[in-house]
């Protein structure tokens, strides 16, 4: 995509957030599966892990995502970026998915409206850090840079 920033100033703080991003997933998916133990995988409990709603199905999806985030970081080389535009579409879509079930019985992962809203900010830093850290040659950056000027 030509207007994506190719070499931004500021690639490798957008790194940093989305390893730290990855790093909240892994925790929470940690505690999720600790603090539901012994539970059906999609049970519908009152639940709470770290303020969300939480079950051992959301808890094990949750620890997947942040392992692959953290796997993506520690690649680099764009991987990471595609990772986090992918996962970053995923989560604000899987966020508002279950938005729209919250009150019902197809609330499979247990959200919360709080939970809601958090994976709804994951998927938007997710998909900053993924927008903002792309890197590329000298002569991308110069194409990106000129055809920014032209806009």
């Amino acid at each position: 995509m030509a207007h994506t920033p190719v070499n931004h100033p500021a690639r490798p703080i957008y790194r940093a957030i989305a390893a730290i991003t990855g790093l909240y997933l892994v925790v929470f998916g940690i505690l999720g599966i600790v603090g539901t133990g012994g539970e059906d995988p999609f049970t519908q409990e009152e639940i709470r892990v770290l303020g969300q709603g939480a079950n051992l199905a959301f808890a094990v999806l949750s620890l997947v995502l942040g392992v692959v985030i953290l796997a993506g970081v520690g690649i680099g080389r764009n991987v990471d970026t595609a990772i986090n535009k992918i996962l970053g579409y995923g989560l604000m879509a899987l966020s508002l998915a279950e938005l729209a079930v919250l009150r019902t019985d197809a609330n499979v992962l247990n959200f919360t409206v709080a939970t809601c809203v958090v994976m709804m900010i994951i998927g938007l830093v997710l998909l900053t850090a993924g927008m903002y850290g792309k890197a590329g040659t000298e002569e991308e950056a110069k194409a990106w840079q000129d055809g920014r000027l032209l806009l």
